[in-house]
């Protein structure tokens, strides 16, 4: 099987060190619960100014490297890449965050797999060249099984993937959003995860 990974809040805890930290900078106090907007901006009610501090700070290598992990993500995905499954993990982080995160994933202990950087929202110009720095046109021709995203605003990358079953990782700005179609499944932890992956939806 070939297996889509997302990074952020999916492998670690990204959203609620963002709260952390807009708090730290701005004393703005917006909990982990309350995030119920993907977009950061919207979430913490950021100006442009402040919105694009946080983005930089959350992005430097040292605080890339202290995220903590998601429970179960690493045994999950070690299972399945010791069976044979081919498993990418295409994160939106910018490409200058590729070896700080390369290397949080070998902190972590993940064996085999691909990481990729992908533009998906837009806001970056991505290297054209690399080997990790994937172009749209690029990953469309990219074939998945399955996939594991929390980001409503993800969800169009999966359109030319008609079969392609969609694990929703439940994260506070993805607990209203209605989904594409029935492929798409909520999943709470990563026993959900691995337990709708062995059957493959055939619950």
């Amino acid at each position: 099987m070939n297996v889509y990974v997302d990074f952020d809040d999916c492998l670690c805890e990204t959203g609620r060190a963002f709260s952390k930290l807009a708090y730290e900078m701005f004393r703005i106090n917006v909990p982990y619960e309350d995030m119920h907007d993907f977009n950061l901006q919207k979430s913490f009610g950021l100006n442009d100014e402040q919105y694009g501090q946080l983005l930089v700070r959350g992005n430097e290598n040292d605080m890339l490297m202290s995220y903590e992990e998601t429970p179960g993500a690493v045994e999950v995905i070690n299972g399945w890449t010791g069976k044979g499954h081919n498993v990418s993990i295409i994160t939106g982080r910018p490409f200058g965050s590729y070896e700080a995160s390369h290397d949080w994933l070998d902190k972590h202990g993940y064996k085999n797999i691909k990481l990729y950087c992908l533009d998906k929202y837009g806001d970056e110009q991505q290297i054209r060249g690399s080997d990790y720095s994937l172009e749209l046109e690029e990953y469309y021709k990219m074939n998945f099984d399955f996939a594991i995203e929390d980001s409503p605003l993800a969800f169009k990358f999966f359109n030319h993937l008609p079969e392609l079953k969609v694990m929703v990782f439940n994260r506070p700005w993805n607990k209203t959003t209605g989904f594409p179609n029935g492929n798409y499944r909520r999943c709470f932890d990563w026993k959900d995860v691995s337990a709708m992956f062995e059957c493959g939806f055939i619950v």
